[in-house]
């Protein structure tokens, strides 16, 4: 088996071992803390973006990356469901609560939608790792 499939096979396996699960508990917590600090800082006047619309690939990411580690963890998809309804809260709460900071439709729909590709990255990896379950000789 290669490393790529054995990589996968324990990322979705029914029980991981206690090594990823700390793993990815401690990613995941890196990764809450970097997504709070994202939507939730002060405004800095005169930032200026990498390129135009950066903040969007950074709100799908920000929202991409802690659902992936949350569902893996969780081993269900309702955390997804928390982060899907923290992207509508958080803009609203830039928009009616953070000085100096604005809420934007588009900033939901980015986060929207990297909630629906850790969906469909953790769906793939659960087929992929049936597949390779199915294909072992017994």
């Amino acid at each position: 088996m290669s490393a790529s499939k054995r990589v996968v096979s324990s990322l979705c396996a029914r029980h991981f071992t206690p090594v990823w699960r700390k793993t990815l508990a401690v990613l995941l917590v890196v990764a809450l803390l970097a997504h709070l600090y994202g939507l939730y800082k002060p405004a800095e006047p005169g930032a200026s973006e990498w390129f135009s619309n950066s903040d969007k690939l950074l709100h799908f990411l920000g929202f991409a990356v802690p659902t992936t580690l949350a569902v893996l963890l969780a081993r269900h998809w309702w955390p997804a469901v928390v982060f899907a309804a923290h992207a509508v809260v958080s803009e609203l709460i830039q928009a009616w609560l953070l000085p100096g900071r604005d809420g934007d439709v588009l900033d939901v729909l980015a986060d929207l939608t990297g909630v629906l590709a850790a969906l469909g990255f953790c769906w793939w990896l659960q087929r992929r790792a049936s597949a390779t379950a199915d294909s072992k000789p017994m």
